[in-house]
């Protein structure tokens, strides 16, 4: 038998491809007290899928509807505390489709 072969597709058309089953309560949670006077935004900058908004009053939105938990935001943070994130509840969350 040979290999599998997966075709050549465009990372936004993969990206593109996946759904998302919205848990009522979010698997990320930002604390903005603590990230209000982080100069960097190292999460703003590294979310592949933007979901990091900064707001007005200096802390920072996350929207995690149409998060890919990927954990970038968790890595890249050098704020201890300002992220806790956890895997959503079992049967939510991203759900990738092969294309």
């Amino acid at each position: 038998m040979g290999r599998e072969v997966w075709p050549d597709i465009a990372f936004q058309d993969r990206i593109d491809s996946a759904t998302f089953r919205v848990h009522h309560q979010a698997h990320i949670v930002v604390d903005s007290a603590i990230c209000g006077d982080c100069s960097t935004r190292e999460c703003i900058v590294a979310c592949p899928a933007n979901l990091f908004v900064p707001t007005s009053d200096g802390g920072i939105l996350f929207n995690y509807e149409q998060c890919f938990e990927c954990g970038t935001c968790y890595m890249v943070c050098n704020r201890e505390g300002a992220i806790s994130w956890d895997y959503p509840e079992g049967g939510f969350g991203v759900v990738y489709k092969r294309t």
